[in-house]
C-alpha cells in the first residue's frame, strides 16, 4: 500500500463505488494511465473490486471490498493529522 496515490484512491472510493472518470476527477493530478495502473495493483492486492455491466455503453465501476474498507478506517486518523498539519507539511523543502 505504498506510494503517492492509493491512498487517495482508497479515500475517494470510501463513499461508495464510483464510475472510473468520477475517480479520475476525484483524485486531481493523476493521469489516466496511472489511476489505471493503482486501481490493478489494488484490485489484486484485494483492496478494489472491479464490476463490470456488460451493457452498450459500457459501465464499470470500483468500490472497496471488506478488506479495503478496513484499510480506509486504518488510514482516516492519518488523513486527519495530515489535513490538521497541511501548512506545516507543505512548508517542508
Amino acid at each position: 500500500m505504498g506510494g503517492k496515490w492509493k491512498g487517495l484512491i482508497l479515500f475517494a472510493l470510501g463513499e461508495g463505488p464510483v464510475r472510473f472518470g468520477e475517480l479520475r476527477r476525484a483524485v486531481p493530478g493523476i493521469s489516466e494511465r496511472m489511476l489505471i495502473l493503482q486501481l490493478r495493483e489494488m484490485e489484486s492486492s484485494g483492496l478494489v473490486h472491479r464490476e463490470v455491466y456488460h451493457q452498450v455503453p459500457p459501465k464499470v465501476e470500483y468500490s472497496l471490498t471488506e478488506f479495503g474498507r478496513s484499510l480506509n478506517s486504518a488510514m482516516a486518523p492519518l488523513g486527519a493529522w495530515g489535513e490538521e498539519h497541511m501548512e506545516r507539511i507543505e512548508a517542508l523543502p
